[in-house]
């Protein structure tokens, strides 16, 4: 067999192949951008629906997206070191969803000095977020008041008078003061025949909401309607109102939706649930933190828009899409 040569030409043409070898995986690797979604509460369907959007922009866009967040929106500091380990890691963008206003404004703060931060769905007390994209809470709050008055109005012959309350979920939590700010708003300009007799806070657990609805109902014999605003104070509303067979007598309109929400709309224990698109705010959140990453212009807010789906319309196709969103 004829031994092969090997010149000195050739075995630089070998060393260069080997060096482009190497840095190839580097540079593809560079290419390969780490933004985490950090939601308030990994286990609500609502922050589910989320999680799903942000995971399909992920495989959409190529990049590694890590689902984080804490057991419970009322997990503040829990939320916060999130946060902060997610930053120590090396990533390249933040999605963030504060779970309070006040709480979260200097962890956001702090976190983009190094990192962009893209808000989603709530406010935190910051003015260094690249970008927000939420619904718009105040106007969601409107939506529900009118939604409150068209149920009371159909179920008293056309009558929109009487006494309503406003269930809010957790204290703090700047999309749901934004809502009761709208409800309240959209009540006092429209409806001078609805008078706001109680304003409950809860403490981010649907039993509690269940308790403070049971007491409405108690102390309030002539309630005509309630907005319960946001998915686990509409679980816990709606559980008073079905234990107390009170569907035909006391309106209700809920925030986001699950299987027992929608299960409600259809047996009239609810009559309308205000329904964000959570799916595209978790899609767009990915989205635009890669293009801030890319240093690609953004839009400073971004409205992902609310709806009102009611027993009437919830059978077609856009309600249907937001009632049924893929989470896998």
């Amino acid at each position: 067999m004829k031994a092969i040569g090997i010149t000195r030409r050739t075995l630089v043409a070998l060393a260069g192949a080997v060096a482009l070898s190497a840095i190839a995986p580097v540079a593809a690797q560079a290419e390969t951008y780490t933004i985490p979604i950090i939601v308030k509460d990994t286990t609500s369907f609502y922050w589910q629906i989320v999680l799903a959007g942000a995971r399909k922009a992920g495989a959409d866009l190529g990049v590694n997206v890590p689902e984080l967040g804490a057991q419970s929106e009322a997990d503040i500091n829990g939320q916060i070191s999130i946060i902060e380990n997610a930053v120590s890691s090396g990533a390249n963008a933040l999605v963030v969803a504060p779970t309070e206003f006040k709480a979260l404004g200097k962890p956001i703060d702090e976190a983009a000095k190094s990192v962009p931060i893209i808000g989603i769905d709530s406010a935190a007390d910051s003015k260094a977020f690249t970008s927000f994209l939420t619904t718009d809470n105040v106007q969601g709050g409107r939506i529900a008041a009118d939604g409150l008055a068209a149920a009371i109005g159909a179920a008293n012959g056309g009558k929109v008078e009487g006494d309503v309350a406003l269930i809010t979920n957790l204290p703090g939590a700047g999309s749901l003061e934004q809502r009761a700010k709208g409800f309240k708003e959209e009540l006092a300009a429209k409806y001078p025949g609805l008078k706001l007799v109680a304003d409950k806070v809860g403490d981010g657990q649907a039993t509690t909401a269940l308790n403070i609805m049971t007491d409405l109902l108690t102390a309030n014999p002539d309630l005509k309607g309630v907005f319960a605003s946001n998915l686990i104070a509409a679980q816990g509303a709606g559980q008073a109102i079905a234990e107390n067979k009170l569907g035909d007598k006391v309106g209700l309109i809920g925030f986001d939706n699950d299987d027992k929400l929608v299960g409600f709309l259809k047996d009239g224990v609810i009559d309308a649930l205000v329904v964000q698109d959570p799916y595209r705010m978790g899609y767009d959140g990915i989205k635009t933190a890669l293009s801030a990453v890319k240093k690609e212009k953004v839009e400073a807010f971004v409205d992902t828009g609310a709806n009102l789906v009611t027993t009437a319309n919830m059978n077609e196709p856009r309600a249907q899409e937001l009632l049924y969103p893929k989470v896998k």
